[in-house]
Protein backbone atom coordinates (compact mmCIF):
# COMPACT_ATOMS: atom_id res chain seq x y z
CA UNK A 1 0.00 0.00 0.00
CA UNK A 2 2.75 2.18 0.39
CA UNK A 3 3.58 4.84 -2.16
CA UNK A 4 7.33 5.40 -3.93
CA UNK A 5 9.40 7.40 -1.01
CA UNK A 6 6.64 7.12 1.33
CA UNK A 7 8.44 6.37 4.68
CA UNK A 8 5.58 4.77 6.47
CA UNK A 9 3.48 1.80 4.80
CA UNK A 10 -0.42 1.97 3.97
CA UNK A 11 -0.18 5.81 3.84
CA UNK A 12 -0.25 8.01 0.82
CA UNK A 13 1.82 11.07 0.39
CA UNK A 14 5.35 11.72 -0.71
CA UNK A 15 4.87 15.95 -0.33
CA UNK A 16 6.98 17.94 2.39
CA UNK A 17 3.84 18.11 4.84
CA UNK A 18 3.18 14.26 5.34
CA UNK A 19 7.14 13.46 4.96
CA UNK A 20 7.11 15.76 8.12
CA UNK A 21 3.91 13.59 9.48
CA UNK A 22 5.90 10.25 8.97
CA UNK A 23 9.20 11.59 10.86
CA UNK A 24 7.44 12.43 13.94
CA UNK A 25 5.54 9.19 13.84
CA UNK A 26 8.13 7.30 13.49
CA UNK A 27 10.75 8.63 15.86
CA UNK A 28 7.34 8.75 18.41
CA UNK A 29 6.16 5.36 17.74
CA UNK A 30 8.67 3.58 20.14
CA UNK A 31 8.21 5.52 23.18
CA UNK A 32 5.24 5.27 25.23
CA UNK A 33 4.64 8.89 25.19
CA UNK A 34 1.36 10.17 24.77
CA UNK A 35 0.11 11.39 21.17
CA UNK A 36 -2.08 14.26 20.48
CA UNK A 37 -2.90 14.14 16.70
CA UNK A 38 -4.74 17.04 15.69
CA UNK A 39 -6.23 18.22 11.88
CA UNK A 40 -9.42 18.16 10.76
CA UNK A 41 -11.95 15.86 9.22
CA UNK A 42 -10.74 12.97 7.04
CA UNK A 43 -7.23 14.03 7.24
CA UNK A 44 -5.88 10.35 8.65
CA UNK A 45 -5.70 10.42 12.21
CA UNK A 46 -7.01 7.22 12.72
CA UNK A 47 -4.27 6.07 9.98
CA UNK A 48 -1.81 7.48 12.29
CA UNK A 49 -3.03 5.90 15.12
CA UNK A 50 -2.33 2.81 13.69
CA UNK A 51 0.95 3.41 12.41
CA UNK A 52 2.01 4.81 15.87
CA UNK A 53 0.52 1.08 17.26
CA UNK A 54 2.02 -0.86 14.74
CA UNK A 55 5.59 0.74 14.81
CA UNK A 56 5.85 0.28 18.35
CA UNK A 57 6.87 -2.31 20.49
CA UNK A 58 3.53 -2.85 21.69
CA UNK A 59 2.30 -3.65 18.06
CA UNK A 60 1.58 -7.63 19.13
CA UNK A 61 -1.16 -5.66 21.95
CA UNK A 62 -4.26 -4.96 21.26
CA UNK A 63 -5.17 -1.59 19.35
CA UNK A 64 -8.59 -0.51 20.78
CA UNK A 65 -10.28 2.83 18.97
CA UNK A 66 -12.88 4.82 21.26
CA UNK A 67 -15.19 7.54 19.59
CA UNK A 68 -15.72 9.42 22.31
CA UNK A 69 -17.72 11.80 20.42
CA UNK A 70 -20.55 9.10 19.27
CA UNK A 71 -21.36 8.15 23.61
CA UNK A 72 -23.74 9.85 25.70
CA UNK A 73 -21.41 10.72 28.85
CA UNK A 74 -22.79 7.34 31.66
CA UNK A 75 -22.47 5.80 27.98
CA UNK A 76 -18.62 6.38 27.16
CA UNK A 77 -17.73 6.12 30.87
CA UNK A 78 -18.96 2.42 31.48
CA UNK A 79 -17.27 2.05 27.80
CA UNK A 80 -13.87 3.43 28.91
CA UNK A 81 -13.66 2.11 32.38
CA UNK A 82 -16.43 -0.73 32.57
CA UNK A 83 -18.99 -1.30 34.97
CA UNK A 84 -19.97 -3.60 37.93
CA UNK A 85 -23.36 -5.80 37.64
CA UNK A 86 -25.86 -3.42 39.14
CA UNK A 87 -23.94 -0.17 39.14
CA UNK A 88 -26.88 0.86 36.97
CA UNK A 89 -30.25 0.29 35.90
CA UNK A 90 -29.28 -1.91 32.61
CA UNK A 91 -26.11 -3.56 34.71
CA UNK A 92 -27.00 -6.83 34.26
CA UNK A 93 -23.99 -8.18 34.28
CA UNK A 94 -20.22 -6.78 35.02
CA UNK A 95 -18.10 -5.30 32.05
CA UNK A 96 -15.31 -4.94 31.00
CA UNK A 97 -13.75 -1.46 29.77
CA UNK A 98 -11.86 -0.04 26.95
CA UNK A 99 -8.72 0.36 29.43
CA UNK A 100 -8.84 -3.14 30.45
CA UNK A 101 -9.16 -4.33 26.79
CA UNK A 102 -6.28 -2.72 25.77
CA UNK A 103 -3.98 -3.97 28.48
CA UNK A 104 -0.15 -4.11 26.99
CA UNK A 105 -1.22 -2.17 23.30
CA UNK A 106 -2.66 1.19 22.57
CA UNK A 107 -6.37 2.89 23.48
CA UNK A 108 -6.51 5.60 20.06
CA UNK A 109 -9.39 8.05 21.75
CA UNK A 110 -10.99 9.51 18.89
CA UNK A 111 -12.65 12.71 19.22
CA UNK A 112 -11.26 13.41 22.75
CA UNK A 113 -13.07 17.34 22.92
CA UNK A 114 -16.17 15.59 23.31
CA UNK A 115 -15.37 14.14 27.04
CA UNK A 116 -17.40 15.99 29.51
CA UNK A 117 -15.60 17.70 31.88
CA UNK A 118 -16.07 15.83 35.02
CA UNK A 119 -14.94 12.75 33.08
CA UNK A 120 -11.61 14.49 31.96
CA UNK A 121 -10.83 14.26 35.76
CA UNK A 122 -10.55 10.46 35.43
CA UNK A 123 -8.73 10.54 32.60
CA UNK A 124 -6.29 12.63 33.49
CA UNK A 125 -6.00 10.02 36.42
CA UNK A 126 -5.34 6.95 33.86
CA UNK A 127 -2.65 9.02 32.16
CA UNK A 128 -0.78 10.08 35.27
CA UNK A 129 -1.63 6.82 37.67
CA UNK A 130 -2.44 4.21 35.31
CA UNK A 131 -5.16 3.04 36.89
CA UNK A 132 -9.10 3.60 37.85
CA UNK A 133 -12.33 1.95 39.16
CA UNK A 134 -15.08 0.37 36.91
CA UNK A 135 -18.69 1.96 37.41
CA UNK A 136 -19.49 0.97 40.54
CA UNK A 137 -17.22 -0.16 42.16
CA UNK A 138 -14.40 0.52 44.76
CA UNK A 139 -11.53 -1.93 43.34
CA UNK A 140 -9.05 -0.18 41.63
CA UNK A 141 -7.14 -1.79 38.45
CA UNK A 142 -3.91 -1.48 37.52
CA UNK A 143 -3.46 -0.55 33.53
CA UNK A 144 -0.55 -0.42 31.41
CA UNK A 145 -1.61 0.84 27.90
CA UNK A 146 -0.71 3.73 25.70
CA UNK A 147 -2.59 6.47 24.87
CA UNK A 148 -3.36 8.37 21.50
CA UNK A 149 -5.82 11.01 21.54
CA UNK A 150 -7.37 13.08 18.42
CA UNK A 151 -9.24 16.15 17.60
CA UNK A 152 -10.40 18.31 15.33
CA UNK A 153 -11.04 21.55 17.22
CA UNK A 154 -8.23 23.73 18.99
CA UNK A 155 -8.34 22.10 22.12
CA UNK A 156 -6.84 25.50 23.55
CA UNK A 157 -9.84 26.92 22.38
CA UNK A 158 -12.19 24.70 24.19
CA UNK A 159 -9.93 25.38 27.53
CA UNK A 160 -10.34 29.18 26.69
CA UNK A 161 -14.52 28.28 26.38
CA UNK A 162 -14.28 26.40 30.09
CA UNK A 163 -15.00 22.92 28.43
CA UNK A 164 -11.72 21.23 28.57
CA UNK A 165 -9.22 21.00 31.66
CA UNK A 166 -5.81 22.61 30.58
CA UNK A 167 -4.02 20.22 33.07
CA UNK A 168 -5.21 17.35 30.89
CA UNK A 169 -4.80 19.10 27.69
CA UNK A 170 -1.01 19.50 28.86
CA UNK A 171 -1.06 15.51 29.95
CA UNK A 172 -2.23 14.53 26.05
CA UNK A 173 -0.29 16.98 24.33
CA UNK A 174 3.13 15.49 24.93
CA UNK A 175 4.15 14.65 21.26
CA UNK A 176 1.70 16.58 19.01
CA UNK A 177 1.40 15.54 15.39
CA UNK A 178 -0.68 18.03 13.16
CA UNK A 179 -2.36 16.30 9.62
CA UNK A 180 -2.07 18.67 7.30
CA UNK A 181 -5.89 18.91 5.39
CA UNK A 182 -5.54 18.09 1.55
CA UNK A 183 -5.60 21.49 0.01
CA UNK A 184 -2.36 21.88 1.61
CA UNK A 185 -0.75 18.99 0.62
CA UNK A 186 -2.09 18.93 -3.56
CA UNK A 187 0.78 17.56 -4.97
CA UNK A 188 -0.03 14.00 -2.82
CA UNK A 189 -3.86 13.99 -4.74
CA UNK A 190 -2.75 11.56 -7.83
CA UNK A 191 -0.84 9.51 -5.57
CA UNK A 192 -4.04 9.14 -3.83
CA UNK A 193 -6.32 9.15 -6.75
CA UNK A 194 -3.82 5.82 -8.35
CA UNK A 195 -4.54 3.81 -4.46
CA UNK A 196 -8.26 4.96 -4.91
CA UNK A 197 -8.62 3.75 -8.55
CA UNK A 198 -6.57 0.69 -7.53
CA UNK A 199 -8.08 -0.25 -4.06
CA UNK A 200 -12.33 0.00 -5.54
CA UNK A 201 -11.02 -1.96 -9.16
CA UNK A 202 -9.61 -4.46 -6.58
CA UNK A 203 -12.52 -4.85 -4.32
CA UNK A 204 -15.20 -4.60 -7.54
CA UNK A 205 -13.10 -6.75 -9.46
CA UNK A 206 -13.59 -4.45 -12.34
CA UNK A 207 -10.76 -3.11 -15.05
CA UNK A 208 -8.89 0.07 -13.58
CA UNK A 209 -10.15 3.34 -14.94
CA UNK A 210 -7.47 6.13 -15.70
CA UNK A 211 -8.41 10.07 -14.69
CA UNK A 212 -7.24 12.31 -17.89
CA UNK A 213 -4.90 15.18 -17.02
CA UNK A 214 -7.42 17.49 -17.36
CA UNK A 215 -9.78 16.00 -14.61
CA UNK A 216 -6.24 15.17 -12.27
CA UNK A 217 -5.61 18.72 -13.09
CA UNK A 218 -9.30 19.99 -11.46
CA UNK A 219 -8.77 17.24 -8.86
CA UNK A 220 -5.37 18.84 -7.77
CA UNK A 221 -6.90 21.90 -7.65
CA UNK A 222 -9.82 21.39 -5.74
CA UNK A 223 -10.10 22.62 -1.85
CA UNK A 224 -11.75 19.53 -0.47
CA UNK A 225 -13.58 20.70 2.30
CA UNK A 226 -13.68 16.82 3.53
CA UNK A 227 -10.07 16.11 2.55
CA UNK A 228 -8.99 12.79 1.74
CA UNK A 229 -12.44 11.14 2.75
CA UNK A 230 -13.87 13.03 0.14
CA UNK A 231 -11.62 12.38 -2.33
CA UNK A 232 -12.03 9.11 -2.06
CA UNK A 233 -16.13 9.57 -2.39
CA UNK A 234 -15.50 11.15 -6.04
CA UNK A 235 -13.17 8.72 -7.22
CA UNK A 236 -15.58 5.59 -6.80
CA UNK A 237 -18.40 7.83 -8.04
CA UNK A 238 -16.31 8.46 -11.41
CA UNK A 239 -15.33 4.84 -11.48
CA UNK A 240 -19.00 4.03 -11.17
CA UNK A 241 -20.42 6.15 -13.57
CA UNK A 242 -18.33 7.08 -15.81
CA UNK A 243 -18.65 5.83 -19.87
CA UNK A 244 -15.41 5.16 -20.87
CA UNK A 245 -12.00 3.44 -19.89
CA UNK A 246 -10.85 7.17 -19.21
CA UNK A 247 -12.23 9.58 -16.60
CA UNK A 248 -12.57 13.03 -18.25
CA UNK A 249 -13.53 15.97 -16.71
CA UNK A 250 -17.31 16.01 -17.45
CA UNK A 251 -17.05 12.83 -15.13
CA UNK A 252 -16.90 14.69 -11.82
CA UNK A 253 -19.26 16.35 -9.81
CA UNK A 254 -20.14 19.98 -10.70
CA UNK A 255 -19.11 21.99 -8.11
CA UNK A 256 -15.45 20.59 -8.28
CA UNK A 257 -15.38 21.58 -12.48
CA UNK A 258 -15.95 25.23 -10.52
CA UNK A 259 -19.73 25.23 -11.96
CA UNK A 260 -21.98 26.93 -9.43
CA UNK A 261 -24.72 24.49 -8.84
CA UNK A 262 -28.28 25.53 -7.54
CA UNK A 263 -29.62 23.52 -5.22
CA UNK A 264 -31.69 23.94 -2.18
CA UNK A 265 -29.97 25.87 0.57
CA UNK A 266 -28.26 23.48 3.30
CA UNK A 267 -30.54 23.69 6.76
CA UNK A 268 -29.36 25.49 9.35
CA UNK A 269 -30.24 24.95 12.86
CA UNK A 270 -28.91 27.86 14.49
CA UNK A 271 -30.79 29.79 11.48
CA UNK A 272 -33.70 28.41 11.22
CA UNK A 273 -33.89 28.73 14.87
CA UNK A 274 -33.07 32.49 14.59
CA UNK A 275 -36.02 32.54 12.19
CA UNK A 276 -38.42 30.82 13.90
CA UNK A 277 -37.48 32.89 17.23
CA UNK A 278 -38.50 35.42 15.37
CA UNK A 279 -41.87 34.37 13.63
CA UNK A 280 -42.40 32.69 17.18
CA UNK A 281 -41.93 35.83 18.78
CA UNK A 282 -44.78 37.69 16.99
CA UNK A 283 -47.27 34.88 17.70
CA UNK A 284 -46.17 34.59 21.85
CA UNK A 285 -45.77 38.24 22.15
CA UNK A 286 -49.29 39.40 22.75
CA UNK A 287 -49.20 36.75 25.33
CA UNK A 288 -47.66 39.42 27.61
CA UNK A 289 -44.25 39.54 29.95
CA UNK A 290 -44.74 36.08 31.43
CA UNK A 291 -44.55 34.39 27.60
CA UNK A 292 -41.17 32.98 27.98
CA UNK A 293 -41.60 29.46 28.28
CA UNK A 294 -44.01 29.25 25.40
CA UNK A 295 -41.84 31.09 23.27
CA UNK A 296 -38.67 28.52 24.28
CA UNK A 297 -41.12 25.61 23.73
CA UNK A 298 -41.79 26.42 20.52
CA UNK A 299 -38.75 27.18 19.31
CA UNK A 300 -37.25 23.64 20.64
CA UNK A 301 -40.21 21.93 19.18
CA UNK A 302 -39.53 23.64 15.89
CA UNK A 303 -35.93 22.78 16.09
CA UNK A 304 -36.82 19.06 17.14
CA UNK A 305 -38.90 18.56 13.62
CA UNK A 306 -36.33 19.83 11.65
CA UNK A 307 -33.62 17.62 13.15
CA UNK A 308 -36.42 15.19 12.68
CA UNK A 309 -36.95 15.04 9.36
CA UNK A 310 -33.73 15.20 8.15
CA UNK A 311 -32.56 12.49 10.47
CA UNK A 312 -35.15 10.02 8.90
CA UNK A 313 -33.87 11.93 5.45
CA UNK A 314 -30.32 10.72 6.10
CA UNK A 315 -31.99 7.27 7.55
CA UNK A 316 -30.28 8.29 11.21
CA UNK A 317 -26.39 8.57 10.09
CA UNK A 318 -25.36 11.25 11.68
CA UNK A 319 -22.09 12.65 9.81
CA UNK A 320 -24.45 13.22 6.34
CA UNK A 321 -27.05 14.84 8.70
CA UNK A 322 -24.95 16.92 10.55
CA UNK A 323 -23.59 18.23 7.33
CA UNK A 324 -26.90 18.33 6.06
CA UNK A 325 -27.98 20.25 8.67
CA UNK A 326 -24.71 22.71 8.64
CA UNK A 327 -23.28 21.77 12.42
CA UNK A 328 -20.51 19.78 13.53
CA UNK A 329 -21.32 16.06 14.72
CA UNK A 330 -20.79 17.20 18.55
CA UNK A 331 -23.36 19.80 18.57
CA UNK A 332 -25.98 17.29 16.23
CA UNK A 333 -25.43 14.14 18.98
CA UNK A 334 -26.08 17.09 22.07
CA UNK A 335 -29.12 18.23 20.14
CA UNK A 336 -30.22 14.53 19.99
CA UNK A 337 -29.74 13.56 23.35
CA UNK A 338 -31.81 17.32 24.04
CA UNK A 339 -34.69 16.36 22.12
CA UNK A 340 -34.68 12.60 22.86
CA UNK A 341 -34.48 11.56 19.19
CA UNK A 342 -32.43 8.07 19.58
CA UNK A 343 -34.37 5.72 18.04
CA UNK A 344 -34.14 7.94 15.21
CA UNK A 345 -30.20 8.08 15.27
CA UNK A 346 -30.32 4.49 15.23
Amino acid sequence: MASGNNLIDGLIGNGPAMQEVYRITRKAAPSNATVLLTGETGTGKELIARALHELSPRASGPFVRVNCGALSESLLESELFGHIKGAFTSAHESRTGRFEAAHGGTVFLDEINSVSYQLQVKLLRVLQEHEFERVGDTKTIQVDCRVIAATNVDLIDEIDAGRFRDDLYYRLNVIPIDLPPLRERSEDVPSLVDFFVERYSTETQTEARQFSPGAMQLLAQYRWPGNVRELQNYVERAMVLANSATIDVDDLPEHVRGIPVVRTARVNVDSIETLCADLVGRTVSEAGPDSNELYSAAVSRVEREIILQVLRQCQGVQTRTAARLGINRNTLHKKIEEHNLHDESR
